[in-house]
């Protein structure tokens, strides 16, 4: 089921209005109940996954309650390990490792066919399945207490708003909750339909509108040169940003409006100063988990310099893999880690630049060229994560670089001559442009003001017009054609 539909927009006041209406003791079977049905919208055949994952997990974690001698602990989590990333691997890396090994036993002039399997890859299933790790590992480390109700373990694992995109949530930090008597709150109920409006406005009028110039340039990289590559390479870093975020919002408003807390998961990472700071606002529920579960095991950065980069670099291909098994993904983790290196190798000879050349006493100059600097690093990785393949992503890149400058003489012109032909048009174009300027604009705001509650102290006059005024805008610039949410297949 897909939140931009009009299917979501039956099912999720039908379940509120029943979950606000049952007594407390009942309530988790009627989230167990929605987010089943909720995920078997896709396919029914899911569900089978993730109730073995779960029960694999709810499993190990009663096993390792029921011990104090560590190899068994260490037994019991490392079954729950292998079995739920061997689950994933089979589903979503079987084939791509097949292919691989083919393409090696080729160069080596081993005579040797692989087989390749159907399997359909199952929506979320990255998603929940670090979701039960986390638990399993937290259990085994002592920092979570096993959960004993495997009711509501099934719905942890399994809650609708965030179960196939996130956030990525912590046993920790909602497992608790469904154990909280959530009285209806319409303060709440407000402030978390203020997030899915903003949301839906992120995935309707921008990320929509922009995935057509974008899927247009990028399943045809030959046919486009110059100036619409560029644009388009542009505009899919607005798509991912807004698709993703509005899931993340909708996710996070749905859940306040029932009175759970799930965490929060971008926050204005295009304003970052660093790569480093980039990941401390992108993804913030993947990169903390990577951060928690397999860089500080590691060993961080608390080890030699060389193991430190190497620990970096090996993360960000993990990373890259998490999101899909393709080549484009790897070499977009690894330039990932690759500029973390350089960020931590060239940290003292910049600020010793900077310090030199006066730059640190000019700190908005400085911030622009560091946020601009950043800003194009992930613009050039972002090439290698939408191209379909390896060649596909240097065709960009080649046809990338045959710019002309036309744009200087006749910008009027050039818009509608050599942009707007591609896709959107002149006028879809310019709803682009403007809607991405009204979201930065808001997100300027965000620096110095938490936007949902600064709604709240406005007259009642000055919020509903402003409600009416997305609702509009929505309706009247939204695309309505059902476009999947990006991070799905993943």
């Amino acid at each position: 089921m897909l939140f931009n539909s009009l299917h979501f927009l039956l099912f999720f006041p039908l379940v509120v209005a029943a979950y606000f209406g049952l007594p407390h003791r009942f309530r988790w079977m009627l989230l167990l109940a929605a987010s089943y049905y909720f995920y078997m919208c896709w396919n029914p055949v899911y569900a089978i996954l993730i109730l073995t994952t779960t029960a694999i997990a709810y499993w190990s974690g009663l096993k390792m309650a029921q011990t104090e001698d560590l190899r068994r602990k260490k037994l019991y989590v490392t079954l729950s390990l292998v079995v739920s990333l061997g689950i994933l691997f089979v589903f979503k890396y079987l084939n791509f490792t097949m292919t691989a090994v083919s393409d090696a036993c080729n160069i080596l002039q081993i005579d040797f066919q692989t087989p390749t399997f159907k399997l359909l890859l199952p929506v979320g299933i990255s998603f929940y399945t670090f979701q039960t790790l986390s638990y399993s590992i937290d259990v085994y480390r002592g920092k979570k207490s096993v959960e004993k109700h495997f009711g509501i373990f099934a719905v942890y694992v399994s809650f609708f708003p965030q179960l196939v995109a996130g956030p990525i949530e912590r046993s920790t930090n909602l497992l608790p909750q469904f154990f909280e008597k959530h009285s209806f709150d319409y303060v709440r109920m407000c402030d978390g339909l203020k997030l899915m409006l903003w949301g839906f406005f992120k995935k309707l009028v921008i990320a929509d509108r922009l995935s057509v110039y974008v899927n247009e340039v990028y399943n045809n990289p030959g046919d486009y040169t110059g100036w619409p590559v560029l644009l388009a390479t542009y505009f899919f870093a607005f798509q991912i940003y807004c698709d993703f975020s509005a899931y993340s919002d909708i996710a996070i408003g749905s859940a306040q409006v029932m009175g759970f807390r799930l965490m929060d998961n971008f926050n204005r990472p295009y304003f970052s100063k660093s790569i480093s700071e980039f990941w401390r606002r992108w993804h913030i529920s993947l990169s903390t988990w990577f951060k928690d579960y397999l860089y500080i095991p590691l060993g961080g950065n608390r080890c030699s310099k060389q193991r430190w980069m190497a620990n970096l670099l090996f993360v960000f291909v993990v990373s890259g893999l998490w999101h899909g098994a393709a080549w484009t993904f790897i070499i977009w983790g690894a330039l990932h880690g690759l500029y973390l290196m350089l960020e931590v190798l060239l940290k003292p000879a910049w600020s010793a630049v900077s310090t030199r050349t006066g730059l640190n006493r000019h700190k908005r100059i400085l911030k622009f060229l560091q946020v601009a600097g950043t800003f194009h690093l992930v613009l050039f990785s972002w090439v290698f994560f939408r191209a379909n393949s390896l060649s596909d992503a240097m065709t960009l890149l080649s046809q990338m670089s045959t710019l002309k400058l036309s744009v200087l003489v006749s910008p009027l012109s050039f818009l509608r001559n050599t942009l707007a032909p591609v896709a959107l048009g002149t006028t879809g174009l310019l709803i682009a442009f403007a809607s991405i300027g009204f979201m930065e604009f808001i997100h300027f705001l965000q620096r110095h003001w938490r936007m949902r509650h600064m709604l709240s102290t406005k007259p009642l006059w000055v919020r509903w017009a402003i409600y009416y005024a997305m609702l509009f805008g929505i309706i009247m610039f939204g695309v309505f054609s059902n476009e999947q949410f990006i991070y799905f297949q993943f």
